[in-house]
């Protein structure tokens, strides 16, 4: 016993209410299911709202699975849900004894959503934060996701309930910090990146959403809400991961469920760089 440690201390600082030295911090890390071998698990966050990161989480789901990697996609974004819709998948999500059995979209790519758990797609999700919480950790540890390389978490945006619950009960390997380029960039990258830190996690990189727009008659590119990801990066310390333009035909494969289709490389060395990462 230190000189610190409380005299009579059993070591259950879970029954204790002192602080000393030897306290030991208990992990909230939840498990996942015991039929469930998922070998990395990502977060896709953002600082605020609005920046694409459900389209970047499934940008880079895709580019994983191309590459031969077993893919599955958790929508944490419970009172926003948009990846059945991207990947045009409308079958519900099936319940039996052993636990919920994720939708398949075309290519295989496994998805777990409340929109799959909805009887109409847009019945709205009138919850308080602990109970949306909890939502994010049933699909995490009730789910059959079975053996997967990468299971990508799309997070709603900020700092709130539910990122934290992200954080604190699911073994996240990284973050990716998917932004704008506009002049709160800063700020909310700022955010996102501070959170990861406090948390212990780890920020692969950042990806700027809506960086620059194509002229279709002259082939020019515009920079239509400015720049600074490159420099927040290089303040950081963290790499720029990608640009993603302004792209219609991305927007129409969303909206038509096509998602998969898409053919753009604009997110190749993001995807190289998570496996790097996660492999080294």
């Amino acid at each position: 016993m230190s000189e610190t440690q409380n005299k009579g201390c059993s070591g259950n600082c879970g029954s204790c209410s002192q602080s000393c030295s030897d306290r030991k911090t208990q992990s909230l890390i939840e498990p996942t299911a015991e039929f469930n071998n998922i070998k990395h698990v990502i977060g896709i966050v953002s600082g605020k709202g609005g920046v694409g990161k459900s389209m970047v989480t499934s940008m880079l789901a895709v580019l994983l699975q191309r590459k031969g990697y077993k893919v599955g996609i958790l929508d944490a974004d419970i009172t926003g849900p948009s990846i059945p819709k991207t990947f045009g998948v409308t079958d519900r999500a099936l319940q039996n004894a052993i636990g919920i059995l994720p939708a398949e979209t075309k290519t295989g790519i496994k998805v777990m959503s409340i929109n799959l758990m909805l009887e109409e797609n847009d019945s709205p999700v009138v919850w308080r934060g602990p109970v949306i919480a909890g939502a994010v950790k049933q699909f995490w540890h009730d789910t059959i996701w079975g053996d997967l390389d990468y299971l990508l978490i799309d997070c709603p945006p900020g700092t709130g309930d539910v990122p934290l619950t992200v954080f604190q009960s699911i073994p996240l390997d990284g973050t990716v910090i998917v932004t704008s380029p506009q002049d709160l960039v800063s700020l909310i990258v700022k955010k996102a990146y501070n959170m990861a830190q406090l948390m212990k996690i780890p920020v692969y990189g950042i990806v700027e959403n809506m960086s620059y727009v194509v002229c279709p008659d002259c082939g020019k590119s515009f920079n239509i809400f400015g720049s600074g990801s490159e420099s927040i990066a290089e303040e950081l310390g963290i790499p720029l991961l990608g640009k993603m333009p302004i792209d219609v035909s991305l927007a129409q494969m969303v909206d038509n469920g096509e998602f998969e289709r898409f053919e753009c490389d604009y997110l190749v060395s993001a995807a190289e760089k998570i496996i790097e990462n996660t492999n080294s």
